[in-house]
């Protein structure tokens, strides 16, 4: 965009960022403690069933996707929830709005903001899950690129939201009826060939469908297997890049 400057963008990141470190206690339980929750309820009590899956211990199999929807979830309550305070009930994009930084380079800033959270939570998970041992590849550390590339989709999507709902209320619908379903059919916890065909070509066109493949490809070494996956997210990414920007200017001004 023409009036788009990165450097003021990067200060609205950086706002963001400040308040975030005096803050960052609130979402921690959230964001990093409610993964690990289901990487100990479903790896150990599900796991005590279910062995393994196409040759992997059951644990092994779903700690990668855990990275990916951890990343998810932390982006997108941030850009919905998180942007939607700061517009409507703090007027903080008032206020920043009446400095030289634009519609433009504060929506900019919110994007980086997002991606930087999906990189942050994303890659806390994959610590942990490497010092439980669920990780046979050093190529793991490769799955940060990835983090924010997809941490911009969710940040785009999540912004388009919050640009549409008419108020705070409703992003119970976005999270009900686009995410956690993406959470639950993208792979993380069984093969989608297991359901349905009409089911893995719908959560083909889902993000979080093509994250859990790069990280769990990634934590065993088989990158190479999910060229696709990446050109898929760097696609989208810029195909959604325009709509945040459209939205969120008529939904400010408005």
């Amino acid at each position: 965009m023409k009036s788009l400057k990165l450097k003021k963008a990067f200060r609205v990141w950086q706002r963001n960022f400040t308040v975030y470190k005096k803050l960052y206690l609130s979402s921690i339980a959230f964001n990093f403690v409610e993964p690990v929750l289901y990487l100990v309820a479903m790896g150990l009590g599900l796991g005590g069933l279910v062995k393994d899956v196409n040759g992997v211990p059951y644990l092994q199999f779903i700690a990668p996707g855990l990275i990916a929807s951890s990343s998810m979830f932390a982006t997108a309550t941030e850009c919905s929830y998180g942007t939607y305070i700061r517009m409507v009930h703090q007027k903080t994009f008032d206020a920043i709005l009446a400095t030289p930084v634009n519609i433009y380079d504060l929506v900019a800033g919110e994007m980086m903001w997002g991606a930087t959270k999906s990189i942050f939570y994303g890659s806390i998970i994959a610590l942990v899950i490497s010092l439980f041992g669920l990780i046979d590849s050093p190529s793991i550390v490769f799955v940060v690129p990835a983090l924010f590339v997809s941490g911009i989709i969710f940040a785009e999507i999540s912004l388009i939201a919050t640009a549409l709902v008419p108020g705070i209320d409703y992003f119970s619908y976005f999270f009900t009826l686009l995410l956690t379903p993406s959470f639950l059919f993208s792979g993380i916890f069984f093969p989608l060939d297991t359901l349905p065909p009409v089911v893995a070509k719908i959560a083909f066109f889902t993000p979080l469908y093509h994250m859990v493949n790069i990280c769990r490809a990634f934590s065993s070494g088989s990158f190479y297997m999910v060229t696709w996956d990446i050109v898929w997210l760097i696609a989208v990414a810029g195909l959604l890049a325009p709509y945040p920007f459209r939205l969120m200017r008529r939904r400010m001004i408005r």
